[in-house]
């Protein structure tokens, strides 16, 4: 069967395009209009998902050398997210699902960004662990079967994508900060300053201290060297990831983790989880970059294993603004 999928979670629009497990089409559109703000303005968000689907959806199909009456289901995030960005895409979903005559299904983001696991050459084997770590959650999450999933840690305040952001935007430099802290932190000397590595108790993460301690830094050192900050920050950041997953890796005893979400694209992230992979023994997966960061080929994914199981979504669904994996229903 070949899947729609559209993503309008923030402030990527996306279209991806697959048949079974064989991606098609996955193209993204970034609204830059945001880096002026220092984030992502829901309004503008909406504004410019609404101008942008259309033509995306053309040239996914283009992409993909596939016609639109040759869909067969029509996959969508129906949340968590920005509700205004949200309404565009399961509105556009569902009105070509009624135009067509296709089955429609909502599928949650998080479980999106699972499911792109999947696009790799190997997808994980349950039970496994996987790291959701984006700009909007850092999450544990236990996958014992098929739509099983249990929280085993979160964030207590920030989530480490917002940090890196947050950390790069004290330091002036560009919105979103992750790529340009990953850029400048590679000509930086880790160890040359020393930031806490945040060591909340359990499986639970915590990126406000460390935060506060670079805010505390810059303000002191007026003299600081963006490079130094950011690999110091960078390290003490991803080291506490490391830190959290080998203790849910003892206390689980599951040998099989993913990383999921847009900052497992970080080089040093992996680089890290490549090493604690080989000293546990432990079976990494890894999506290449494309399908890390918010992709419409990862709803598509996982809005036809749903369908497979549980079918279409009713019409009628709406929009959340938030929704834990733990409290997805069974069916839809």
């Amino acid at each position: 069967m070949t899947t729609l999928g559209i993503e309008t979670s923030c402030d990527e629009t996306a279209i991806g395009i697959i048949e079974d497990d064989r991606v098609l089409a996955n193209i993204v559109s970034s609204q830059i209009a945001h880096t002026k703000f220092g984030g992502v303005v829901p309004e503008i968000a909406a504004r410019n998902h609404i101008r942008v689907i259309v033509p995306l959806m053309r040239s996914a199909l283009e992409v993909a050398g596939v016609e639109l009456d040759a869909i067969g289901l029509i996959s969508v995030t129906r949340g968590p997210g920005l509700i205004g960005a949200l309404l565009v895409g399961v509105s556009f979903a569902k009105s070509l699902a009624i135009s067509l005559g296709r089955p429609f299904i909502g599928v949650n983001h998080l479980e999106g960004h699972i499911y792109g696991l999947h696009l790799g050459d190997e997808p994980p084997k349950h039970p496994y662990l996987v790291l959701l770590v984006s700009g909007g959650h850092t999450d544990f999450v236990l996958v014992r079967e098929p739509f099983a999933y249990q929280t085993l840690g979160r964030t207590l305040d920030d989530a480490c994508g917002e940090a890196f952001d947050k950390v790069a935007k004290l330091m002036g430099l560009p919105y979103p900060g992750g790529p340009y802290i990953e850029q400048r932190a590679a000509q930086g000397r880790i160890g040359r300053l020393q930031f806490p590595i945040p060591r909340p108790d359990g499986l639970s993460f915590s990126y406000a201290g460390l935060k506060t301690a670079v805010l505390y830094y810059t303000r002191d050192h007026p003299d600081y060297t963006i490079e130094d900050v950011a690999a110091n920050f960078q390290e003490a950041a991803l080291e506490h990831l490391v830190q959290v997953a080998e203790r849910a890796l003892e206390a689980t005893g599951v040998k099989c983790l993913g990383l999921a979400g847009g900052v497992s694209v970080n080089r040093r992230l992996r680089e890290k989880f490549t090493a604690l992979a080989a000293r546990t023994g432990v079976r990494l997966h890894v999506s290449p970059p494309e399908f890390c960061t918010d992709n419409a080929a990862m709803i598509a994914r996982a809005g036809a294993a749903r369908f497979a199981r549980f079918g279409p979504s009713d019409l009628s669904i709406d929009v959340v603004a938030r929704e834990k994996l733990d409290e997805l229903q069974r069916s839809n």
